[in-house]
């Protein structure tokens, strides 16, 4: 899905599942990693195709497993190839 409609408009499909791709980036940002990545994962509902958004469901499961610190500067570290 492209999220392009008629006349070059984006889909309403396409809106929704950025505006709950943006909440789950807010949520991120503030270290809310439960409800981040409900958000993700309704709005890869929407785009089961999308890259980032999968990218990001996979860090929160990872850091609701493995909480960063306190001081964390929202900066993701790989610890596997």
């Amino acid at each position: 899905m492209t999220g392009i409609g008629e006349n070059g408009m984006v889909s309403k499909t396409k809106r929704d599942m950025l505006e709950l791709y943006n909440r789950g980036l807010e949520l991120y940002k503030r270290m809310n990693f439960k409800e981040a990545l409900a958000s993700f994962q309704k709005a890869l509902e929407l785009e089961p195709s999308d890259g980032p958004t999968k990218l990001y469901i996979s860090r929160c499961e990872e850091l609701c497993k493995n909480p960063p610190p306190a001081d964390w500067d929202g900066v993701f570290t790989m610890t596997t190839k």
